[in-house]
């Protein structure tokens, strides 16, 4: 009898994106970082870490550069998992993938969700972080998208980023083209990726097309509905959304 294929490690750690400027969201944004920014009566940083400790995830990283004291003092306060680690980032923004490159001391060296500070979505019936870390194949995936219809994310206006095969394979939109899937600012990534990658600000999509050139970058369709949160209007009709899915059966 074969011996039994080993379990991928469970994923334990995640980082959350909240260094930006978050210049879209102005005048909020003024004088409150992006992430520290309510919608339905909690920062969206806390939707994060929130999501996070549902599915599981033990310690989080979370970056700093605008306003980093508001945030940081925001994070002190908070009583609940999970456990919270600062990777500063006041000396220069780096991006997302140079963020994540510069935390990865504090990240590890097993598998790792990223979230974007404001990955703001309502449910389907399973949670879509534990499906997420369900469906993760380290021997097939670089990594692995949370991916949402463009068609019935809230807020967004544009073209797509993936078109994605039966098998959950994604590819790039073609130029001109519209591509039926957004990504939804939660992946999970390996910390190998970041090792012929540049010293100072990059962003995730390098490690997203060499995931591509590989045949490694996967998603899951994302079981609810996305809302994008990326403007002051915006975030009204997302509370908004909020307040009609609370009143559905």
């Amino acid at each position: 009898m074969s011996a039994p294929e080993p379990t991928p490690p469970a994923i334990t750690c995640a980082f959350i994106l909240a260094a930006g400027l978050g210049k879209r969201m102005r005048p909020v944004t003024a004088t409150v970082p992006k992430p520290l920014v309510e919608v339905a009566g909690k920062a969206l940083l806390d939707h994060a870490l929130d999501r996070a400790a549902e599915g599981g995830i033990a310690r989080a990283v979370v970056n700093v550069h605008y306003l980093p004291d508001l945030i940081e003092g925001h994070l002190a306060r908070r009583a609940q998992a999970p456990e919270i680690l600062i990777s500063d980032e006041r000396a220069a923004l780096l991006e997302t993938g140079g963020g994540v490159k510069k935390a990865l001391p504090l990240v590890g060296a097993e598998p790792f969700l990223v979230f974007n500070s404001d990955s703001f979505w309502l449910e389907g019936p399973t949670p879509n972080l534990a499906r997420l870390i369900a469906e993760w194949d380290p021997a097939a995936m670089d990594v692995l998208l949370l991916v949402a219809p463009t068609a019935t994310s809230l807020g967004y206006e544009g073209a797509g980023d993936f078109v994605m095969d039966p098998d959950g394979r994604l590819e790039r939109r073609g130029e001109r083209e519209v591509a039926p899937f957004i990504y939804a600012g939660v992946a999970i990534l390996k910390p190998e990726l970041f090792a012929d990658t540049p010293e100072s600000a990059f962003s995730l999509n390098l490690l997203f097309d060499r995931a591509i050139a590989r045949g490694r970058l996967f998603g899951l369709r994302l079981d609810g509905q996305w809302l994008h949160v990326g403007t002051p209007e915006a975030i009204a009709a997302a509370e908004e959304r909020v307040r009609l899915s609370a009143r559905l059966p």
